[in-house]
């Protein structure tokens, strides 16, 4: 999958700043522009449609948007509804400090998909922006028709894996991870596999894959066909 290409909304530059930093340690993410205003915001998303876009959904080269509710010319909810009634085709991100119901309740009828409060840290940050791209990577996989699970599956990519939940030494920013990457991989994978793709070590990947086998979500059996003692592999567990 491609970079997902972002455009940062805050009126605090040195905020916006931040969170630009913060998408370049998540990974995956390039930062296309920095907006202080919402004035600024729609400007850059109007020049970043291409003009040879037909039909009702006009294609941008931005990707996705990090918009604070609060700024000193129109309010982000506002924001959004120009986008909707433009036919922008862009996702929105909601990093604020409003936490009032009304504007969380406008957010979620105008498809703001995640809608983040701050203060916040950078693995709550990475968390919602990973879970993300596993949703739009969800997508990706699914060509054509789809079907109930397929939708499941990539909706439930953006919700948080509560801490709560997890034995001592997991964390859910690793385990987000680890659950996007199988639901991803139609083929099942061994410790070993994994961990190389993700850049964590053996011990501990194998450690988060017998965690969600305990679980259910994941099938665990012996992979044969090299002397010795079989290898486990794992492979999501699908309806």
């Amino acid at each position: 999958m491609s970079e997902v290409r972002v455009l940062v909304v805050d009126d605090e530059p040195i905020t916006a700043s931040a969170h630009a930093a913060y998408l370049e340690r998540v990974g995956g993410f390039l930062v296309a522009g920095v907006a202080n205003d919402g004035t600024s915001a729609l400007r850059m998303l109007r020049d970043s449609v291409d003009p040879h876009t037909l039909g009702s959904s006009r294609e941008s080269s931005i990707d996705l948007v990090l918009l604070d509710m609060n700024l000193p010319d129109i309010h982000g909810i506002e924001l959004c509804r120009h986008l909707r009634s433009s036919g922008l085709d862009v996702d929105v991100i909601a990093i604020t400090a409003v936490r009032d119901v009304s504007v969380v309740r406008a957010a979620v009828s105008l498809g703001i998909v995640q809608y983040l409060i701050k203060p916040f840290t950078f693995s709550v940050f990475a968390e919602k922006l990973r879970g993300y791209l596993a949703f739009r990577a969800g997508f990706d996989v699914v060509a054509g028709v789809t079907t109930q699970n397929d939708v499941d599956d990539t909706l439930a990519q953006l919700r948080s894996i509560r801490p709560v939940e997890l034995e001592k030494g997991l964390t859910a920013e690793t385990l987000q991870l680890v659950v996007a990457r199988l639901r991803l991989d139609p083929e099942p994978v061994s410790a070993g596999e994994l961990a190389l793709a993700l850049e964590l070590s053996r011990v501990t990947t194998r450690r988060y894959l017998e965690h969600l086998a305990a679980e259910g979500t994941v099938v665990r059996s012996p992979r044969y066909g090299s002397p010795g003692r079989p290898e486990l592999e794992y492979v999501w567990k699908r309806a």
